[in-house]
């Protein structure tokens, strides 16, 4: 038929993709309800109004859901990583936001570096496999 189009294929996404997308996509979460905490604690300064808390953790947690879907792309993968510095300076208004970071940015790192190890077995498999015909 003339007028059917085959169905596009899917783009194969690797480790480092899949599990830093994941890990943020459950940090947003987080991060979302930490905000939330900041705002019920009213730990921001005089000046500035509780509700920036609620701002700030919706804003950050947007951006790591739209940088999860970038994480194709190396640069993606550096916006992941001064996200987690980011939420890291939120200890700054709440010191149990270090710990939230601590543990999500190990997860990030072992999802980041592990998965780019896999990656690179995963394509040199690949290689040998093409190679070996």
């Amino acid at each position: 038929m003339a007028g059917v189009s085959q169905p596009r294929s899917r783009r194969r996404r690797g480790a480092a993709e899949s599990l830093g997308s994941v890990v943020l996509g459950f940090e947003s979460i987080v991060v979302f309800l930490g905000g939330l905490t900041v705002y019920g604690l009213s730990a921001l300064p005089a000046s500035v109004p509780s509700w920036w808390g609620v701002v700030a953790g919706a804003v950050l947690a947007a951006a790591m859901v739209v940088t999860a879907g970038l994480l194709r792309h190396r640069w993606g993968i550096a916006l992941g990583w001064a996200l987690q510095i980011v939420l890291g300076l939120g200890v700054l208004l709440v010191p149990a936001l270090g710990l939230v970071a601590l543990i999500f940015g190990a997860m990030y790192a072992y999802a980041t570096i592990k998965g780019a190890a896999l990656d690179r077995r995963n394509a040199a498999f690949a290689a040998d496999e093409s190679n070996g015909d």
